[in-house]
């Protein structure tokens, strides 16, 4: 299978702008023969705006239809995170769409990260998993894919490709550095992690948006600046696969 990553600044609320960039970043990994083309965390309207709430839409509204028809006329999938309005409460949730435009998966965010985003969202409580070109696909979401229990408890179930849309800041760069390729290694999985880059209000993300294969070998890395990552995921050698899950002694 081959991977597509959009590492780009935040559209800042600006849904047009937003649509303007996904579309080429689209059209672009499709052509290149990409599976799926994964942005980052609340790309829909942005991850530090002060008005997510009241910008937020249900996942049946004008946003998905947007992005649903965007990846069919690239024919290349997209995951893409989005603030997600469910009644009188707020998702981080991030939406699966396949290369057809149909919807595969919708996730919501486990770890919702320091008060600002519990303030704002409710968190989710269910994995999702869906198959992705005959490939065993989930979502995570940032902070998320930071949680061994929560890789480990998917890859049991048979995961081994993790799409994660992020918005990792300042300072913490040990994540795109170090934390994401060894969750890759020591379960044995590829994850293609989305992040923003530049800066958003307060925030100046760290980029470094990556895909790491099963062996947690960097694949394809950006760095601080906006970049289309595309990468083609080798088949996993058994013999170099973790055997960590069968391996584990309590004590």
């Amino acid at each position: 299978m081959k991977l597509a990553v959009w590492q780009g600044a935040s559209p800042s609320g600006n849904a047009e702008a937003a649509f303007a960039t996904l579309g080429p970043a689209l059209a672009a990994a499709g052509a290149a023969g990409a599976t799926v083309l994964v942005a980052p965390e609340v790309y829909l309207p942005g991850y530090n705006q002060n008005d997510i709430a009241a910008q937020a839409q249900p996942r049946s509204g004008a946003w998905i239809a947007n992005l649903s028809a965007l990846a069919a006329k690239a024919r290349c999938g997209l995951v893409t995170g989005y603030a997600e309005r469910d009644g009188d409460r707020t998702h981080n949730a991030a939406i699966a769409i396949g290369p057809d435009g149909r919807t595969l998966a919708h996730y919501r965010k486990i770890q919702l990260y320091g008060p600002r985003e519990k303030a704002i969202y409710t968190a989710g409580d269910d994995y999702v998993l869906f198959d992705l070109a005959g490939t065993k696909a989930t979502i995570l979401i940032c902070y998320d894919i930071e949680f061994a229990p929560h890789v480990a408890a998917l890859a049991a179930r048979g995961a081994t490709l993790f799409l994660v849309p992020t918005a990792n800041m300042l300072p913490f760069t040990h994540v795109v550095r170090a934390t994401v390729p060894a969750m890759a290694a020591n379960h044995g999985i590829t994850i293609a992690y989305a992040n923003y880059c530049g800066t958003e209000g307060d925030l100046t993300y760290v980029g470094g948006s990556l895909i790491a294969g099963p062996h947690g070998e960097v694949l394809a890395q950006a760095g601080e600046h906006p970049a289309l990552l595309i990468a083609d995921v080798p088949d996993a050698d058994p013999a170099r696969i973790s055997t960590q899950s069968t391996d584990f002694r309590k004590v």
